[in-house]
């Protein structure tokens, strides 16, 4: 296991595994949860630390600037992507080593903003247990998914998560990852205290105290959507930590996912403009 790369307090904590993205030309690029929402939540001023596992080959030069603590795994979590948005195929080839509580840094306990990020059931949920005075926020897309035989990755129901859903003070997932199932969104919005569920194109819907608000998205070019949902997730962890007003997070984290499609892969961070003219409203 690493060293961790700073003795300096974090405030944003994410556990996820990091990817290996597979291209059409059969060269890697970084991703999930773990590259997306870490350099995001970097980019709006966090000091932020990620526990993650990767085999000692993934080069992490991209995530220079977050504090990394990584777990030593034999292979890489190594997934393929084809096609966009609700049209996308999926195959998952290896995984990592599995997150659990004692993988978490001592230092990093007291964080009070932790977003529990899988991509492929990876973090054991019973991680929530260390955090009983932090904003817990969850984007819990990896524990609805399950690759097959063949590695082709689908959706499942998750039973069990509902539990862990419930203390959550805040769940982010896709209308993709509940598999376009409204009466799943009202179940979960009925037992999260606050769910956003995001809709692509169509913004986002979020629910809490039994009101539900739409945030529609700024028309733009779609490039590549990949991240995008993970860069809205961070913006909008973000937003809610210091203001506490679920609409405002929504708003703010709307439109900066919607400037990351216009641009491919880890280019789709938020900018520094744009973080600037999103927290202006414009």
């Amino acid at each position: 296991m690493t060293q961790l790369t700073t003795p300096d307090p974090i405030d944003y904590l994410l556990i996820g595994h990091v990817t290996a993205d597979l291209q059409a030309d059969q060269s890697i690029s970084l991703g999930g949860t773990a590259s997306f929402s870490g350099l995001t939540a970097a980019r709006l001023g966090h000091n932020v630390g990620l526990v993650t596992s990767c085999a000692s080959d993934l080069q992490l030069d991209p995530l220079t600037g977050i504090h990394k603590w990584v777990i030593p795994a034999e292979k890489s979590t190594v997934f393929r992507n084809e096609g966009l948005g609700q049209t996308r195929v999926q195959h998952l080839y290896s995984s990592a080593t599995r997150i659990t509580a004692d993988h978490i840094p001592a230092p990093w306990r007291d964080c009070q903003l932790v977003h529990l990020g899988p991509i492929a059931a990876e973090i054991d949920p019973n991680i929530i247990e260390l955090f009983p005075h932090a904003l817990v926020c969850l984007t819990p897309q990896g524990w609805y998914r399950q690759a097959d035989d063949e590695g082709l990755v689908r959706y499942m129901d998750w039973p069990d998560g509902l539990t862990l859903l419930a203390r959550a003070d805040a769940v982010i997932l896709s209308i993709e990852d509940l598999r376009g199932d409204e009466q799943k969104v009202e179940e979960l919005a009925g037992i999260c205290p606050l769910l956003v569920v995001t809709e692509s194109r169509d913004g986002a819907r979020v629910f809490t105290e039994g009101k539900v608000r739409y945030f529609s998205a700024p028309p733009v070019e779609m490039i590549e959507d990949t991240g995008a949902g993970d860069i809205f997730a961070a913006c909008f962890f973000h937003r809610f930590h210091i203001t506490r007003d679920p609409w405002e997070a929504a708003r703010f984290a709307v439109q900066l996912s919607a400037c990351s499609v216009t641009r491919r892969r880890l280019a789709s961070i938020p900018t520094l403009e744009e973080i600037e003219q999103a927290k202006n409203g414009n």
